[in-house]
């Protein structure tokens, strides 16, 4: 007997067999990779557009420099806003009164410091001559050029000579029309950093909002306190170098007013100036303004010297950690690295903006990355 013919299974109106598990339909991959013409245009298209990424970014570097100045401006009156606020005075008139607080508060140091600075430095150049000449009839220079030789006084002089002609001064400045045009530059930059500095402090609220829904919910809660935490520091940093720049050129205003020193005013701009730089800004000044000094009465130099040494100690070790309580407290080798990088990156900028940037990544370290590591077995 012959076997009868099996059945086929039912099938659907696609062929499929019924009861069988469905498998996916397969995509078709474009294989057009595997072709090195392909992979040579798509890796040089890429490179293109890194290129151009990199042109734009250094064309708009100024525009980048302002935009972080405003909004680290912004995060250092924040504080004070916030306090009002806290005083039951709504955020907008707030803002109001901290940038009207300021603008008078500006406007009356540059309205007093500004003519006696620019009096003071033309003063200074006329009497750089009599200073060299006091200075070579000192015993601190009779000292130098025994122990040093001649080369001293003719360093004197060769400074004196620079110093004193027009002309070597306006080729630092790469020509009368070139400071002109920097000054006009930084004119019109400190206004639109006020400006954008105005527009961040109003809206920093719902910025820190959306930053915080670009995040999963699950995380909002983490985020939104790593984010109060690290802009109340940023904010609470920036106060307190102005504070602490404030206070070295109050103290080196009478120190060099007691001493009888020349130019008081113009050296506590200076100092007011210097001392935001981080880490070196007080140890500069201290240098600069003990040569400087020096060259009008070395007694009242090493006076100063020691002094300002003193106040120095008394600044790291009483008025920072007060000024400094509401900041993240980062390791002495961290701050000294990020102040190198961010100076070696963006000069004067970097070195304001590294140590609260390297608090902010020491922070999510701990509060991110190392719980993570810890749940893992």
């Amino acid at each position: 007997m012959t076997d009868a013919p099996v059945p086929a299974p039912p099938a659907d109106d696609a062929g499929s067999v019924i009861g069988e598990p469905q498998k996916a339909p397969q995509r078709v991959v474009w294989a057009g990779l595997s072709s090195p013409f392909s992979v040579g245009f798509f890796l040089t298209a890429g490179g293109l557009v890194a290129l151009l990424l990199g042109f734009a970014v250094t064309n708009l570097s100024t525009i980048i420099i302002y935009v972080v100045f405003a909004l680290f401006a912004a995060l250092g009156l924040d504080p004070i806003v916030r306090l009002l606020e806290r005083r039951n005075v709504k955020r907008a008139w707030g803002i109001v009164i901290v940038y009207t607080g300021f603008a008078i508060i500006l406007v009356g140091i540059l309205w007093l410091v500004i003519p006696t600075v620019v009096g003071q430095i033309a003063q200074f150049f006329q009497d750089l001559p009599a200073m060299i000449a006091d200075f070579q009839r000192s015993d601190a220079f009779h000292w130098l050029q025994d122990t040093f030789g001649t080369q001293i006084g003719t360093i004197l002089s060769q400074i004196q000579s620079f110093l004193t002609d027009p002309g070597n001064i306006a080729a630092i400045g790469g020509g009368v029309l070139a400071v002109g045009t920097t000054i006009a530059t930084t004119i019109s930059g400190v206004i639109i950093i006020l400006v954008l500095s105005l527009y961040f402090l109003a809206s920093l609220p719902v910025i820190k909002q959306s930053f915080v829904r670009l995040v999963p919910a699950r995380n909002r809660i983490t985020v939104a306190s790593m984010t109060e935490e690290i802009t109340d520091s940023i904010g609470g940093y920036l106060m307190g170098m102005v504070i602490l720049a404030f206070c070295n050129a109050v103290v080196a205003f009478f120190l060099h007013l007691f001493l009888g020193l020349p130019f008081p005013a113009l050296m506590a701009v200076g100092a007011f100036c210097i001392t935001l730089i981080p880490l070196i800004g007080s140890v500069l000044y201290w240098a600069v303004a003990s040569v400087l000094a020096l060259f009008t009465n070395p007694l009242a130099a090493l006076i100063f010297a020691l002094i300002y040494l003193v106040y120095m100690q008394l600044e790291a070790y009483v008025l920072t950690p007060r000024v400094m309580n509401r900041t993240i407290s980062v390791p002495g080798s961290l701050v000294v690295i990020g102040a190198l990088v961010g100076g070696t990156l963006l000069g004067l900028l970097g070195a304001l903006v590294a140590i609260p940037v390297t608090a902010s990544l020491l922070l999510i370290i701990k509060q991110v990355i190392i719980p993570r590591q810890d749940t893992k077995v």
